[in-house]
């Protein structure tokens, strides 16, 4: 790998963007991949790659690649410092991601509830607005406040964020979705968030709460679009 490449990669990574090395194994020609820009046949194997954070060969076309994917870290980012938040947070750290909770309500996100953890107590715009989400951040909304979850959301649904899930009953996530689509989101975009949040597992606890969200979104993660979600940002406006 030369030195330009490397450069390359480690700003896009830090940039939070996902980005994929393919290389001849023939001719030694060198490509860097975007994962979520290019539709090529290669870019698509390459997603595959980036999808599943595994590198190697494949082959494409009569040529041998060999796929070196440069993913960054994973984002979890939790809007509410509710119950279901601390098994969350604890479970998705050990899954390998970086998370995050934000909640303007200083009593309820502290160090001592999360420890470990990236607290906010900016409004959910404001932090969101600092620290982005991208193609591998997911985002839970957790406080049944439309104040404070709902700009979580509609920032969400604006970014490539690649899982989007609120919690609630079926009834409050009917009222979630009327509200956002009258500040212009469409069906489509809608159709990202996830509720009632997590598989339909009978998930009970907290804890069992928090195990079907992770589980949710790892499905997501390693299935994609497979199983109807997308991370492309769709608003009517």
């Amino acid at each position: 790998m030369n030195i330009e490449t490397l450069k390359t990669i480690q700003a896009l990574r830090a940039n939070g963007q996902a980005l994929v090395r393919a290389v001849d194994l023939q001719s030694g020609e060198e490509l860097l991949i975007d994962p979520q820009d290019d539709s090529s046949e290669l870019a698509l194997a390459a997603r595959d790659a980036a999808r599943a954070d595994k590198s190697g060969p494949v082959e494409i076309a009569g040529r041998d690649w060999f796929l070196g994917v440069f993913n960054p870290p994973l984002d979890l980012v939790i809007v509410g410092a509710a119950h279901i938040a601390q098994p969350l947070a604890a479970m998705a750290g050990l899954a390998g991601y970086g998370v995050r909770v934000i909640d303007p309500r200083t009593a309820f996100a502290t160090a001592a509830r999360f420890p470990g953890v990236a607290i906010s107590h900016d409004w959910p715009d404001d932090a969101l607005a600092k620290a982005p989400l991208g193609p591998r951040s997911a985002l839970v909304a957790l406080t049944h406040d439309p104040k404070v979850d709902d700009p979580a959301l509609a920032t969400a649904l604006r970014s490539t964020c690649f899982y989007v899930g609120a919690l609630g009953s079926k009834k409050t996530h009917a009222t979630r979705l009327e509200r956002l689509k009258s500040h212009g989101f469409d069906s489509a975009a809608l159709e990202r968030i996830r509720g009632p949040v997590g598989l339909a597992i009978g998930a009970r606890s907290p804890a069992e709460i928090a195990i079907s969200i992770l589980a949710e979104m790892t499905r997501e993660l390693r299935a994609g679009n497979e199983v109807g979600q997308t991370s492309r940002p769709r608003t009517s406006s």
